[in-house]
């Protein structure tokens, strides 16, 4: 039981709800949010999407350009 108890300790800090980065013991701890420096969006989907589908016509065009038989 000692050891589980000093591992809960020394993890405790990352359940806790954070503001801003701490430094314990020699390092700097932050939230995962903190981390990325930004939430990702309903803008990354959107790109995602743009991307494919330009991705996706292009070949198309390239395929029938191309290799139409």
């Amino acid at each position: 039981m000692g050891d589980a108890e000093a591992f809960a300790g020394i993890y405790r800090h990352l359940l806790e709800e954070v503001t801003m980065a701490t430094q314990r013991h020699g390092q700097i701890i932050e939230t995962p949010t903190e981390a990325r420096q930004a939430e990702p969006g309903p803008s990354v989907l959107a790109l995602l999407s743009v991307s494919t589908g330009l991705a996706v016509l292009i070949l198309g065009i390239v395929w029938f350009i191309f290799f139409r038989t």
